[in-house]
C-alpha cells in the first residue's frame, strides 16, 4: 500500500510549512489527485488518518480532487481524456498514447490556524 508513504510524504510538506509560515494547527488538507496516479482515495483517507495521530494535522478533514487522466495520441494527433495509464486512445483506437496529465499528486490547498 503506497498510500501510506504518500500520507506520510504529505505530513512532511505540512509539517515543513507549518515551520516556515508558523501556524499551528491544520483544520483541512486540499490534495489534487490525478486519475492515472495510481492512488486509491479510500486508501489515502485511511493512512491520512494513520499518519496524522499525534501531529498538528491530527483530525484534519483530508479533501480530495479527482483531476482526469489526460494524454495526446501520436497516431491521430489529438489530445484526449484517459481513464486508464496504458489504455487506447479514445478517439482513434491507437496505441501510441502518450500520458500529459492526471498522473500526479499534490497539495492543493491547507486550511490552518
Amino acid at each position: 500500500m503506497h498510500e501510506m508513504s504518500l500520507a506520510e510524504s504529505v505530513l512532511q510538506l505540512i509539517e515543513d510549512a507549518a515551520h516556515t509560515q508558523k501556524f499551528r494547527r491544520v483544520r483541512t488538507v486540499v490534495l489534487e489527485i490525478g486519475a492515472l496516479a495510481a492512488v486509491e482515495p479510500d486508501a489515502m483517507h485511511f493512512c491520512f488518518d494513520a499518519v496524522t495521530r499525534g501531529s498538528i494535522a491530527e483530525g484534519a478533514r483530508l479533501e480530495i480532487l479527482d483531476k482526469p487522466g489526460e494524454g495526446w495520441c501520436k497516431e491521430c494527433g489529438k489530445a484526449v481524456l484517459l481513464r486508464e495509464r496504458f489504455g487506447l486512445c479514445p478517439e482513434c483506437g491507437g496505441t501510441r498514447v502518450e500520458i500529459t496529465g492526471g498522473n500526479e499528486m499534490r497539495v492543493q490547498e491547507l486550511e490552518v490556524e
